[in-house]
């Protein structure tokens, strides 16, 4: 099956380690809200002009509550937000003498308490470190303002709120940072995979189809060499081009709501997938006159998708077979059923392969046993396995998980 002929989708990988700060940040502000509220009804008797408290007060709930689909995600949390709340906070600050007028001689609370440090973490996780201390700059020079003659516990709470949320706006900046890389990461993962997906499905038709011509044209002579050599140079640019070139330009950008994204195109196997397949029905074909296929006479269940690829990689091993121990070599397939995997061995009488033959051939683009062998069974969380001895043939043992027998069972009764 080729790649055009299977359906293709898009996937978008959200990840956003902020996210959880942002829904810390809105249950932080309903409670310091109520908290507010209790440290006024608790005190109330030393207020002078307790009605500047009320009415504060009053705000302030209101605009907590009216606002926390504001502080739910950074696309929400806009700039005229925060500047509008950083505002509210610092006026409850400046206003507290006006309610308490001893105030400034007692270290009490402020109105608005330590909702104010509700406003300076919305700068942070917004705007990062920088962000952060300018707010909680602001902040500091209100206190002392407020306080006219600040006590060390003062100077001790600013500093405190100035360094923490700094702090806390670096992490953000950081978590960000290794958002893209994952991102990045990710997206290079798929498309590696993608690639040596392509790469097999080319080697098993495109470039055997090209080999062929090459072998045939020469052995023609005449018009048809020229046209095996033709043949030829394409396999090799073709060749080239699977094993370094089909990677593709990475595509990474960043949803301020829901931190780094990045947008992979699968490619999406055709339908019933899961359905189980008898593996001998793939591998049927394949027997001739000069390959024994040997199975336990019983059905060799498995989903359709690793069906397929084992059952490739078992063609690709043949095709190794017809190329490179030519056309009178005799092959065997063994098939066995175990409780946990599906073995298949492939064996030949051919001349076997020479000591690093194999990584050579890998070097040149000659990539059926790393890619169309080895690329399918790590696909499907399987081995292969190859054992060659020259002058003595060469056996290839591919080996595939599958689900244990009670589930396979439920599965063909289907």
């Amino acid at each position: 099956m080729g790649v055009g002929e299977m359906a293709k989708r898009e996937r978008v990988v959200r990840m956003s380690v902020e996210q959880p700060l942002w829904r810390a940040l809105t249950g932080y502000r309903v409670l310091t809200m109520v908290y507010a509220v209790l440290i006024f009804v608790t005190g109330r008797d030393r207020y002078e002009r307790p009605w500047i408290a009320v009415a504060y007060l009053a705000v302030l709930c209101v605009w907590t509550l009216a606002t926390l689909p504001k502080v739910a995600n950074a696309a929400s949390c806009t700039k005229r937000f925060l500047t509008a709340d950083l505002a509210l906070a610092l006026t409850g600050i400046l206003l507290t003498p006006l309610a308490d007028a001893h105030a400034q001689s007692v270290d009490g609370p402020t109105l608005p308490t330590i909702w104010t440090a509700g406003s300076v973490l919305a700068y942070a996780i917004k705007g990062g470190w920088r962000w952060a201390g300018f707010a909680s700059s602001l902040v500091a020079v209100a206190n002392i303002v407020e306080r006219a003659h600040p006590s060390r516990d003062t100077v001790h709470n600013v500093i405190l709120v100035w360094v923490a949320s700094i702090a806390i706006g670096y992490v953000v900046e950081v978590a960000r940072a290794s958002e893209r890389t994952l991102a990045r990461a990710l997206e290079i993962e798929a498309a590696t995979r993608e690639r040596e997906r392509l790469a097999r499905d080319i080697h098993d038709s495109v470039l055997q189809v090209l080999a062929m011509v090459q072998r045939r044209g020469t052995a023609l002579g005449g018009e048809a060499a020229e046209l095996g050599r033709m043949a030829g140079e394409q396999e090799v640019a073709l060749r080239t081009l699977v094993a370094g070139g089909l990677t593709r330009t990475s595509h990474v950008s960043e949803d301020e709501s829901e931190g780094a994204v990045v947008r992979v195109v699968e490619v999406e196997d055709e339908p019933g997938d899961e359905v189980p397949v008898d593996l001998r029905t793939l591998l049927a074909p394949r027997a001739g006159a000069r390959v024994t296929l040997s199975d336990p006479g019983v059905p060799v269940p498995l989903p359709a998708v690793a069906a397929r690829e084992l059952a490739a990689a078992v063609g690709a091993a043949l095709d190794n077979v017809r190329v490179h121990a030519g056309t009178d070599a005799r092959a065997w397939i063994l098939v066995e059923d175990w409780d946990d995997e599906v073995v298949v061995t492939v064996r030949d009488d051919g001349p076997g392969i020479p000591d690093g033959r194999l990584a050579e051939a890998e070097g040149e683009g000659r990539m059926g046993v790393a890619l169309s062998i080895r690329g399918r069974l790590r696909d499907l969380g399987g081995t292969a396995e190859l054992l060659s001895v020259p002058g003595q043939g060469t056996e290839v043992e591919l080996k595939v998980p599958r689900p244990p027998r009670d589930a396979r069972g439920k599965a063909g009764a289907k």
